[in-house]
Order: structure tokens, then C-alpha cells, then sequence
């Protein structure tokens, strides 16, 4: 049992450093070649965040291990909204300026309800999954767009300013792209072959460890730049990670999960934890939505997502500890 503890912990670490080195080099050399920086912040950070889990999750369905990609990409949307927002928004209100991330507030919503029509029968099939990474193909192609298309967008702004505090030298951006992504492979090894053993160990279901465990080492990233991003007064960026990492979790993830290895969904997995995502999703469209004047996630709001996290984490762990 130690040693998977030891490949879990050594893995979560060595994740965090070389997604977050794999993000700087990705930004600096997509910087340099004249992306724009609202280009840079929807696409390229929104996949950079999302790397751990798209890397851990198709190496858990290569190894025959699905319940983990599954439980690591929802359980990171959970953690997204309810953990990550929750306790930025109880550090700084989150007041929605940008139009572009106003759009994709309805978006994230409608493709999760898509997902859901996907897995409805309690199986994720090939052609689910080739629906998913379609849908992603699209949702890339509008994004493209719209950054194109809104260049001066408030996130665009703040976007601006974070790349310009972390400006490199190409050379030294194309080695923490590189040496990132083969890091990010080797740390994802360590980390399910953790997660597995502890699963497996305990006697109980691995995709709660995928859920739990997974799921929260993987957005530690997310929580650590939307907590700064906030402090630093751009909450654009705040949101822009958690919708941008969301959206890449839903189909990008779980498509390439499904395509490698097709699997079957438990009743109790689709009406518990997928339940719980999409009310999570729906609320924050919500909070952030343009019903209002100017969305907003106020702390109130923020209190209430985290303690929906607390709460669910709780009841997750009440049903392993029966």
C-alpha cells in the first residue's frame, strides 16, 4: 500500500510542475508566432489545464482501467466548479466581464446535456465517443472565431498582461513545452499505477478513486492560477480556466477515453456523480449568466458551491467507508 500512496503523491506533484511548465512553454511559443492573446487563454490554456486529465485518463482506458478516465474527468468538472470557483469566489468575487466567456457560460451547459443523451443508455460507446470529439472539433472552430473575431474582449486584456509577467526566450519555451509533455506522460504513469493499486487495495470501485483522489490532484492547477488570477483583481481568467478546462474534460477527455476503450456506465455513477455535475454546471450558468446586469459569482454563491463540494466529497466517502 505505501508504495501506491508514494506513486500517487510523487505522481500528483510532478504533474502539477510540468503541466504548469508545459503551459508556460505552450503560451511563449504560440506568443511569439503571433497568436493572439484571447486565443492563446481559450485554446491553448484551456488544453494545457486540461493536459493532466486528458493524459491520465487515456492512459487508464489503455491499461483497461476506464473507471479512473471517467471518474478523472467528471470528478475534475465537479471540482472545477464547486472547489476551485468556490473558494476563489470566497477570496474575490467573480464579476463576469467578458463576452466571450458570457457565450460560453450557455455552451458549457448545452454540451453537458449532450453528454448526458451520449451515456443515457449506461454506455459509452465508440460512436458516442466520436460524437464527443466532433462536438470538441466544432466548439474549437467557434473559439477560433471568436477570438479572431473579439480581440479586444476583457479576457483578451488580462490575458495580455499574464503572458507578458511570464515571457520566455523560444529556445527556453520550446524545452518546458517539450520536456513538460514527456514529464506530464511519465507522472501520469506513476499516478494511476498509484491509483489503481490503492483502489484495488481498499476494495472498492476505481473510478471513486477517479472521482476523488484523481479528479482533485488533476485540477490543482486550475485551482492554483484561478486563485491567483483573482488575488491580481482578472477574474476573466479565473473563469476562463474552470469553463475552458470543462469543456476540454467533457469531450476532448472523455471521447478519447471512450474511443480507446468503450465501457459501461453504473446507474449509480450516471445518477450521482453525472447528476451532480450537471446541476453544478446549470448553477453556475446561473451565477455567471447575463440575466443579471453583469454576472457575478458573489461570496454567498461561492459558499454554496463549496459546501456542495464538502458535501459531496463527504457523501462519496460515506458510501466507500459502508
Amino acid at each position: 500500500m505505501t508504495i501506491f500512496i508514494t506513486s500517487v503523491i510523487f505522481g500528483l506533484v510532478l504533474l502539477i510542475w510540468s503541466a504548469d511548465k508545459f503551459v508556460d512553454g505552450a503560451s511563449n511559443v504560440a506568443r511569439h508566432y503571433g497568436m493572439s492573446p484571447l486565443l492563446i487563454g481559450m485554446v491553448i490554456i484551456g488544453f494545457g489545464t486540461s493536459a493532466p486529465e486528458m493524459v491520465v485518463s487515456a492512459l487508464s482506458s489503455m491499461q483497461g482501467n476506464p473507471g479512473i478516465a471517467l471518474g478523472n474527468a467528471y470528478g475534475s468538472n465537479i471540482t472545477n466548479i464547486a472547489l476551485i470557483l468556490g473558494v476563489t469566489s470566497l477570496i474575490v468575487p467573480i464579476t463576469v466581464h467578458s463576452q466571450v466567456l458570457r457565450k460560453e457560460l450557455p455552451i458549457l451547459f448545452i454540451i453537458t446535456l449532450i453528454s448526458i443523451g451520449a451515456l443515457i443508455d449506461f454506455n459509452l460507446s465508440r460512436v458516442d465517443a466520436v460524437i464527443l470529439l466532433l462536438l470538441f472539433v466544432g466548439i474549437m472552430g467557434w473559439t477560433i472565431r471568436e477570438g479572431i473575431k473579439n480581440s479586444k474582449d476583457a479576457f483578451a486584456k488580462e490575458m495580455d498582461v499574464e503572458l507578458k509577467e511570464h515571457k520566455a526566450p523560444l529556445s527556453r519555451s520550446y524545452f518546458m513545452l517539450i520536456g513538460g509533455l514527456i514529464l506530464l506522460v511519465v507522472s501520469s504513469r506513476l499516478l494511476v499505477y498509484g491509483a489503481v493499486g490503492i483502489a484495488q487495495a481498499l476494495g472498492v470501485s476505481d473510478i471513486i478513486v477517479g472521482l476523488t483522489v484523481v479528479a482533485v490532484g488533476t485540477s490543482l492547477p486550475e485551482l492554483a492560477s484561478s486563485v491567483i488570477a483573482a488575488r491580481k483583481g482578472e477574474p476573466d481568467i479565473a473563469l476562463g480556466n474552470v469553463l475552458g478546462s470543462n469543456l476540454f474534460n467533457t469531450l476532448a477527455v472523455v471521447g478519447i477515453s471512450g474511443s480507446i476503450h468503450p465501457f459501461a456506465i453504473e446507474k449509480e455513477i450516471f445518477y450521482r456523480d453525472i447528476g451532480v455535475m450537471t446541476v453544478l454546471t446549470f448553477s453556475l450558468f446561473i451565477f455567471g449568466s447575463s440575466f443579471k446586469k453583469q454576472g457575478k459569482i458573489t461570496r454567498l454563491e461561492g459558499g454554496i458551491l463549496l459546501s456542495s463540494y464538502v458535501a459531496y466529497t463527504v457523501y462519496l466517502i460515506s458510501t466507500v467507508a459502508k
